[in-house]
């Protein structure tokens, strides 16, 4: 227990430098710069309170929790016992890590589709667009994204294949899309690549890329293990842009359906 106290004081002071700067630059902006006293000042000063000791208490849990359960998972997935088969005789190819990839998947779903960054990111994009961007739709379009990204990113540490083949593979398809893309989207697009990497989806996909590099055989976990938050990052605009280039081709397509039938009713 008293371990446990101290690692939260120790967490708690390194995070109230952390967050020093953040302060000191808010003020310093306010009263020199701006040269006015911010409205609710003691509302101001217990909200720091708040980001203090939550984020102490998010990085203890991540810590104690969510790193060794990422890690527990990557083993046990990967232990040839639970492979079975030629695994058991040290045989091993990347058909036999297909339930990693399914993990992978589903975490990479699940933490998306929780990344409170992304809820208020699809929020404020519903707000502004008066609706024709359905913020529902925009997350899940994310979360796909994430979960094909991590799950590709865990084959290639299976595989041993180069990071920068499948991100350079990736941009030249985001280029492509890009160009197609309404101007009204490509933003967003960038953007929801960038709030993906956030709170809940980097510790947990950090710790799978660790993990799986850690247990597999002739994988470093400095060259191998790290690398997924790429996937995560890159994946998503891909996703969102697809998710464009689809919602404006249904549009169209219904578009020009009306106007066939408006067609034939006033020319029977």
């Amino acid at each position: 227990m008293m371990d446990l106290v101290s690692h939260i004081l120790s967490t708690a002071w390194a995070t109230v430098f952390d967050v020093l700067p953040i302060a000191a630059i808010l003020i310093f902006f306010q009263t020199v710069v701006i040269r006015q006293v911010p409205p609710n000042p003691k509302r101001i000063a217990v909200g720091f309170l708040y980001v203090l000791v939550g984020l102490t208490l998010f990085l203890v849990g991540l810590e104690m929790a969510l790193f060794p359960l990422g890690k527990t998972m990557a083993h046990q997935l990967t232990d040839p016992e639970f492979l079975g088969g030629d695994a058991l005789k040290g045989i091993l190819n990347w058909k036999d890590y297909l339930w990693v990839y399914a993990f992978a998947a589903a975490i990479g779903f699940a933490t998306t589709a929780a990344e409170p960054s992304l809820i208020a990111v699809a929020i404020k994009a519903e707000q502004i667009s008066g609706g024709s961007i359905n913020a529902f739709a925009l997350r899940m379009a994310v979360a796909i994204g994430v979960a094909v990204g991590v799950s590709l990113g865990a084959y290639r540490i299976v595989s041993g294949t180069p990071l920068h083949w499948y991100i350079i593979a990736g941009y030249v398809v985001v280029i492509i899309q890009t160009i197609w893309a309404s101007k009204f989207i490509i933003a967003l697009a960038y953007d929801s690549g960038g709030v993906t990497t956030s709170t809940v989806t980097v510790p947990v996909v950090t710790a799978l890329g660790l993990g799986l590099a850690s247990t597999i055989p002739g994988r470093s976990p400095l060259l191998d293990g790290f690398g997924l938050i790429a996937f995560a990052s890159l994946f998503p605009i891909m996703a969102v842009l697809a998710y464009a280039n689809i919602a404006s081709f249904l549009q169209n397509r219904n578009k020009n359906k009306e106007e066939l039938e408006g067609e034939k009713e006033t020319n029977p």
